[in-house]
């Protein structure tokens, strides 16, 4: 059955532009009252995403979002906001009331089905956690007498929905896939020197340590709620908009644990992702991002994320730079002993460099075309 689509606009122009944009793939319903669009919210089945202008003539589609996530029934359909607004404020507004995306007027058709796309995907995305959750849960009750089976299976559903969504993030972005196998595969080499050392031997249990790397693919989940003309600009960004996109480490934190909430799964795996989504731009000296915390206030997990992270942007290649070797990417994390990075973390990297270089060639990237992200671009500057 093809998804449903709710339209919330006034002007006729633009409901036929996006009626014959999105026809051919979904399902619309059509609303030219902000009422009226929380009465077609509510018909079953309800709507897969609502497509929401700012300015409406009876309440402000800002008052529509917050119905919407105010109400059981519509909380968890993700809302896009259509406006020929660009401010900065404005769009800061509509992320905080739970939009995922703000989508500028005049709307280009290609554009739109691109980030309508992307926007379904994840919806199915934490559909299918849901659904395995419920399944699992089945199998323990039917298969009491196999624990280590169960396990099993109950470890590649969690490994399988970490990559489906990490890699729905990548989509955002103009970086390979490439990104969350490297940046795993660097987390879990410093993780299990760490775990090694007598010191940290009985800190953490074994599955905790695995946890971390196997978390790490959705450190950039926040980032599928950054607007398409801040993510993708190809120059330097204003201090306006790196304010914006210094917001992707709190949505991504919002949307994990919005999922734990919705399995019921609080504590579970997803715990660690959100330690290392929402602080792997901290800094060991408090002047990362977005709370500034520094030293052992960051969590463990968040630290390797931090340095993984960096050291990738370094040694990749970018439209503005070529890819920095290796050797230099060493020397240059090596600096930020004590500033940006933990040092313990950084002596279990330079224990280890050789197999970061390895990874690095076993996973790289196929030449870009394209602009990269720009908040990697200021990372890196």
């Amino acid at each position: 059955m093809a998804k449903i689509i709710l339209l919330i606009d006034d002007d006729p122009v633009v409901l036929e532009a996006l009626n014959e944009c999105l026809r051919p793939n979904y399902q619309t319903r059509i609303a030219t009252r902000g009422k009226k669009g929380l009465e077609l919210a509510r018909m079953q089945p309800p709507p897969d995403l609502i497509l929401l202008d700012v300015e409406l003539p009876d309440v402000r589609g800002y008052a529509v979002c917050a119905a919407l996530k105010q109400d059981l029934l519509t909380a968890s359909i993700p809302v896009m906001f259509l406006s020929s607004h660009t401010d900065v404020g404005d769009i800061t507004h509509g992320l905080e009331l739970g939009a995922v995306d703000y989508v500028s007027k005049p709307v280009a058709p290609p554009i739109l089905l691109a980030r309508v796309q992307t926007h379904l995907r994840l919806r199915e995305a934490h559909e299918c956690l849901q659904d395995q959750n419920i399944h699992l849960e089945s199998l323990v009750s039917k298969r009491t007498h196999d624990l280590e089976a169960r396990t099993l299976e109950l470890q590649r559903s969690q490994d399988l929905t970490i990559f489906a969504l990490g890699s729905i993030a990548e989509t955002r972005d103009n970086e390979t896939g490439n990104h969350i196998f490297r940046t795993s595969a660097y987390v879990e080499v410093m993780a299990r020197r760490l775990a090694a050392q007598s010191s940290r031997h009985d800190a953490m249990a074994a599955h905790e340590w695995e946890m971390i790397w196997k978390s790490a693919p959705l450190h950039d989940i926040g980032k599928v709620g950054i607007p398409d003309h801040i993510l993708m600009k190809p120059g330097k960004l204003t201090n306006e908009e790196f304010e914006v996109m210094k917001r992707h480490p709190t949505l991504g934190r919002d949307a994990i644990r919005s999922a734990e909430i919705r399995v019921k799964s609080e504590g579970s795996f997803l715990r660690v992702a959100a330690e290392i989504a929402y602080g792997h731009h901290e800094r060991w000296d408090g002047k990362g991002y977005p709370q500034g915390v520094g030293g052992e206030e960051i969590p463990l997990s968040a630290r390797l994320m931090a340095l993984a992270d960096v050291y990738d942007a370094l040694i990749s290649k970018r439209v503005y730079k070529p890819a920095m070797p290796h050797a230099k990417a060493v020397e240059i994390i090596r600096e930020g002993r004590g500033s940006h990075f933990d040092p313990e973390v950084l002596d279990a990297f330079l224990a280890r460099t050789d197999e970061f270089q390895k990874i690095a060639m076993c996973f790289s990237d196929p030449t870009l075309d394209e602009d990269d992200d720009p908040l990697v671009r200021v990372a890196v500057a």
